[in-house]
């Protein structure tokens, strides 16, 4: 193990120049199996090797949230407009239309509630039920820094494992509490661990400064966070930068479904996302399909 003491902070990023792809449109895919390329290939679209998430699985640990009370008619809607649907299991079994063509990412991970601590999460399925989902990924929390980070980290490669064994790719998803700092070297730190441990993409926040190192210190895609909801042109400003800065996509949830307009707003992140929109334009593409909405 390399001795901690000594250590010299990393610098050399070389932002500049994108890591080879190897002939697959998805970044650290090239040496995976067919499977695993396959289910990658639905996630990210092909042309732009960008995608666009719609998560709402917010309900594995808080229950019915503002804008997912009834996910049939808030959510469904709103799918084709995404390229991956982010949830639950049992919203995708009892609420998703089996017609849907969206890639599936399935969280895989949970356990405590709002009213307890969350980063004392388990493994929450068995990877043949994505199996028989079919699942495009599953997603676990990564909580590094947390007061259960092994334990995290451990369901995280557990899945890896069992993923790598069925073709099934896994979404690590850097959980930030509220005593950390969502900063560039905190960020570096938890996706460069996620990704060294087998997961095949990263979902984590964006941060104002240094986000650039993050995604080219990570050989695996980094996909940003929405967060909380934000203003529209801010929600939109911060997707334009995270992708100029080498995100490989965006993956929203209250930021689209708790819009007075949900269904233009999923449509403004993706023309940023996959036609290289900028935030100023699709900000007035959001009022132009909203009828003028202003939240």
């Amino acid at each position: 193990m390399a001795d901690l003491e000594g250590n010299l902070a990393a610098k050399h990023y070389h932002v500049d120049t994108p890591q080879e792809s190897g002939g697959f449109h998805v970044k650290g895919a090239a040496s995976l199996d067919f499977g695993m390329k396959h289910r990658l290939g639905r996630i990210f679209d092909a042309d732009s090797a960008k995608t666009v998430m719609l998560a709402f699985d917010h309900g594995y640990f808080q229950g019915p949230t503002s804008g997912l009370e009834r996910v049939d008619l808030n959510i469904v809607p709103l799918a084709p407009e995404a390229d991956a649907l982010m949830a639950t299991r049992g919203i995708i079994r009892t609420v998703i239309p089996p017609s849907s063509t969206n890639a599936l990412v399935v969280r895989a991970s949970g356990g405590p509630s709002i009213l307890k601590e969350l980063s004392d999460e388990r493994i929450a399925m068995d990877i043949s039920d994505a199996v028989r989902i079919d699942a495009s990924a599953v997603a676990v929390q990564v909580f590094v820094g947390g007061e259960n980070e092994t334990q995290s980290v451990h369901n995280m490669t557990r899945l890896v494992d069992a993923g790598l064994q069925h073709g099934i790719p896994v979404l690590g998803v850097t959980a930030v509490g509220k005593e950390l700092v969502r900063d560039a070297r905190y960020l570096g730190l938890a996706t460069r661990i996620i990704a060294e441990l087998g997961a095949q993409m990263v979902k984590t926040y964006y941060c104002d400064e240094g986000f650039d190192q993050v995604t080219s210190a990570c050989p695996v895609p980094v996909i940003m966070a929405g967060g909380k909801k934000l203003p529209v042109r801010d929600a939109l400003t911060m997707a334009r930068r995270a992708i100029d800065q080498g995100a490989a996509g965006v993956d929203m949830g209250r930021n689209i479904f708790q819009r007075q307009n949900p269904k233009a707003m999923i449509q403004a992140v993706r023309a940023v996302v996959h036609t290289g929109m900028s935030a100023d334009d699709a900000s007035a593409m959001y009022a132009n399909l909203s009828g003028g909405a202003q939240d």
